[in-house]
């Protein structure tokens, strides 16, 4: 079977839940009518890697700005429970298209954020969710650690479909885990730009045996809100992810 897939490699509407849900909308709907099955977004397009940020924190401290700021962020992620995820669930019921994209997922009954990917079917809508096990880094400012539990696989029309977000690629347990579930389109959403994520990705198609599909945002620094640009630590001003 040959089936026709679609990477998005763009920049979301930075902090702007609905502003970034239309886009999300008009891109599928874009890719959808060249006749393509599968459209994969990049690691948190909802509402956007928060590249650059400290969210005014540091050990033993964090600043006024920065909590606000870090609420902007929360208010714009997205909830499973809510009407976005239905708007999602009827875009691909309407295209026919898998969606696999990566959010900020609010947990209501904890509070926190986790970086998630959420796969919706045409036919059944949310497949599953995978939850980000081990953020990488100052990530952990923002984001909670995701259990074993969301190491998932959807079996589909198309195919198997799973994998990993970011630096979760280049934990062996974790790709093996996708390996004995017996993944065939392996799906990488991220943040790394570096020459040697393509060779993982590479790598990993040859260990897995599997297709394999690596996503990334392409921002510049003034993409961001113009209030928020002078929050961004140590960016340059044209930056290309």
């Amino acid at each position: 079977m040959k089936i026709k897939v679609c990477v998005i490699q763009d920049s979301p509407v930075f902090f702007n839940k609905e502003e970034t849900l239309k886009k999300v909308e008009d891109l599928t709907t874009k890719y959808a009518d060249k006749g393509c099955s599968l459209i994969v977004f990049p690691e948190s397009f909802i509402p956007g890697y928060p590249r650059g940020f400290s969210f005014g924190s540091k050990i033993g401290s964090r600043t006024i700005d920065g909590r606000k700021l870090y609420l902007e962020y929360y208010k714009n992620s997205l909830d499973v429970e809510s009407n976005e995820l239905k708007r999602l669930e009827k875009l691909c019921n309407e295209k026919n298209i898998y969606l696999v994209i990566g959010v900020a997922e609010k947990e209501n009954i904890s509070g926190s954020l986790f970086c998630s990917t959420l796969y919706i079917s045409p036919e059944k809508g949310l497949l599953g969710v995978h939850r980000k096990i081990k953020p990488t880094g100052i990530e952990r400012l923002i984001w909670a650690e995701g259990s074993g539990d969301s190491l998932v696989t959807f079996q589909t029309r198309i195919g198997k479909l799973g994998g990993l977000i970011c630096w979760e690629n280049y934990m062996p347990l974790a790709r093996m885990s996708m390996y004995n579930k017996g993944v065939e389109i392996y799906i990488a959403p991220t943040a790394d730009a570096r020459d040697e994520w393509t060779s993982t990705m590479k790598h990993i198609a040859m260990e897995g045996r599997c297709f394999v599909l690596g996503c990334n945002q392409y921002f510049t620094r003034s993409m961001y809100p113009n209030e928020y640009q002078k929050l961004v630590n140590n960016q340059p001003d044209t930056l290309l992810e």
